[in-house]
C-alpha cells in the first residue's frame, strides 16, 4: 500500500524562487517540502556572519527595482538601507569610476564637458565601429570606442567568459550605459540597497513556518521525495532534471577565496573591477561597505571566473545559438512534465536580478494557486 502524499508542494532548492514560492502557496494553505542539497536556506544570497560582517558567501549581491510592488514584498521581511552601488575599476595601475560616465571620461582624456566627451567618442566609434558586428569585440567598439573598450571592457570581459573577445557573440552587450552627467550610481532604478542584517533575513520570512531539510541530494533520492508531494517545484539546472539526455548545457563558474583582514578598511569600496589580464580574478568585494561597517577587522572576497563542470556551481548561462537551441529542446521536455514546475535562473536558463527572479516566482505562483 502506497503511503498517501504528505504536502501539496516538494520545492527543489531554497533560493529565492524556491522561497518565494513557499511563502505564497503557504499562505494559500499549501503544505509545503523546502529541500536543498547545501547546508544553509537562501541559496546564492545567503549570507554569512563573520563577527558583525554579513559575508556575501557567493558574491555581491545589490537589491535594485522599479517594482513597487517587489520593493514592497521585500521589505516585509528586511528593512533596507540607503547602499548605492558605485563600483570603481583599476586598470593599467590607474582607478576609474564606473559606470562610463563624466568622472570616467575625465579621468581617461581629461574632459570637463559632455559635448568634449561625446565628441571624442563619437570620433572612436565612427573609426574603429562596425554597422554589422560580428563579435563582442566590434560590438564594444560600436557602441563606445577604442579607450573605453580597451581600458575596460576587453581583459576584464575575455577573463569573465574564458574566451577571446572575436570569438564571444555581439549581443552579450546590446547596449552599454554611458551617462553624460558626473553620477556614479551603477543602476537607473528608483529603489535600491541592502537588506539591514543580511539576505538570511529576507529568506527566513519567506520560509517561516515551512517545512525545511537541508543537505538533501535531490537526485539521490529523486522518487522516494517526488512521492512525498502531489506536484513538485523545480529550481535546479533543468538538463541535470533530465539526466541531460539531450546533451550539456554550458555554463561559466565562478571560485571566491573569502580572507579576514585586521584591518578597518582594505579598499575603501565595496566592489572593485581588475580589469588586466595579469590578475586571475575579476573584482574584490569588501562586505562590510554594503552596511557601511565600523567593525576593527574587515572581510575581502576575490572572485575567480573558471570553466564549468558537473561538480562546480554554474552561475551564468552561456546564452548562445547553440545552447538556446538546446534548451527549447529541454523545455518540450518540461512542459511534458505536468506534475514539475520548472522555475528560476537554472531551470529557465536565463541571467535573473533578484528582482526579476522573486517577480517569476510570484508570477508563477499566482497562476498555480489561483
Amino acid at each position: 500500500m502506497n503511503n498517501p502524499v504528505e504536502y501539496d508542494y516538494l520545492i527543489v532548492g531554497a533560493g529565492l524562487y524556491g522561497s518565494v514560492f513557499a511563502h505564497e502557496a503557504t499562505k494559500a494553505g499549501k503544505r509545503c517540502l523546502v529541500i536543498d542539497k547545501r547546508d544553509h536556506i537562501g541559496g546564492n544570497v545567503y549570507c554569512e556572519n563573520n563577527d558583525g560582517i554579513n559575508v556575501h558567501k557567493y558574491g555581491a549581491h545589490i537589491f535594485h527595482t522599479n517594482d513597487k510592488t517587489i520593493w514592497d514584498y521585500v521589505n516585509q521581511f528586511a528593512e533596507f538601507n540607503n547602499y548605492v552601488n558605485s563600483p570603481v575599476s583599476i586598470s593599467k595601475g590607474k582607478l576609474y569610476n564606473l559606470p562610463f560616465n563624466m568622472n570616467t571620461f575625465n579621468q581617461l582624456w581629461g574632459v570637463m564637458t559632455p559635448a568634449e566627451a561625446k565628441e571624442i567618442i563619437d570620433e572612436q566609434i565612427a573609426t574603429y565601429g562596425v554597422k554589422q558586428p560580428k563579435n563582442l569585440e566590434e560590438q564594444a567598439l560600436s557602441l563606445i570606442g577604442k579607450d573605453v573598450y580597451e581600458t575596460l571592457i576587453k581583459e576584464y570581459t575575455e577573463k569573465q567568459w574564458g574566451r577571446k573577445a572575436t570569438e564571444l557573440p555581439a549581443f552579450i552587450i546590446k547596449r552599454l550605459p554611458v551617462r553624460y552627467t558626473f553620477n556614479n550610481n551603477y543602476f537607473n532604478d528608483k529603489y535600491q540597497g541592502i537588506p539591514i542584517g543580511g539576505y538570511n533575513k529576507i529568506i527566513e520570512g519567506l520560509l517561516a513556518g515551512v517545512d525545511v531539510k537541508l543537505g538533501i541530494d535531490f537526485f539521490v533520492n529523486k522518487d522516494e521525495l517526488v512521492g512525498l508531494a502531489k506536484k513538485v517545484v523545480f529550481t535546479g539546472k533543468i538538463d541535470e532534471y533530465f539526466d541531460y539526455e539531450l546533451g550539456e548545457l554550458e555554463y561559466r563558474s565562478l571560485r571566491f577565496e573569502h580572507e579576514t583582514l585586521a584591518t578597518d578598511n582594505f579598499q575603501g569600496n565595496a566592489v572593485v573591477n581588475y580589469n588586466d589580464s595579469k590578475y586571475a580574478y575579476t573584482r574584490i568585494i569588501e562586505h562590510k561597505h554594503f552596511e557601511f561597517g565600523k567593525q576593527n577587522h574587515t572581510v575581502v572576497t576575490r572572485e575567480y571566473p573558471e570553466q564549468w563542470s558537473r561538480d562546480k556551481e554554474a552561475y551564468y548561462p552561456i546564452n548562445d545559438e547553440k545552447n538556446g537551441s538546446l534548451y527549447q529542446a529541454y523545455k518540450k521536455l518540461a512542459i511534458a512534465k505536468e506534475h514539475v514546475i520548472f522555475g528560476g535562473r537554472l531551470a529557465e536558463y536565463r541571467y535573473y536580478d533578484m528582482h526579476q527572479v522573486i517577480g517569476a516566482a510570484l508570477a508563477k505562483s499566482k497562476k498555480e494557486l489561483t
